[in-house]
């Protein structure tokens, strides 16, 4: 477990090093991820970039586990 959480620890601080690269990427308006824009107000929903990561992390997992 402690290795586990390591290893976690490690990759959100490199992904959190990398987020000025990442978001060059265009991940966060991908199409199908939800805007809504009103006077004053501003909803987001990155439902397709979550959908991305999910799949890319799941990806890894499967590879790490072989």
């Amino acid at each position: 477990m402690q290795k586990f959480l390591l290893t976690l620890g490690v990759i959100l601080l490199l992904l959190g090093a990398a987020w000025p690269w990442i978001t060059r990427l265009g991940l966060g308006r991908l199409p199908g991820d939800i805007v809504i824009e009103r006077e004053g107000f501003r909803f987001y929903f990155p439902i397709v970039t979550c959908l991305l990561i999910s799949a890319v992390i799941s990806l890894l997992i499967w590879l790490f586990r072989r």
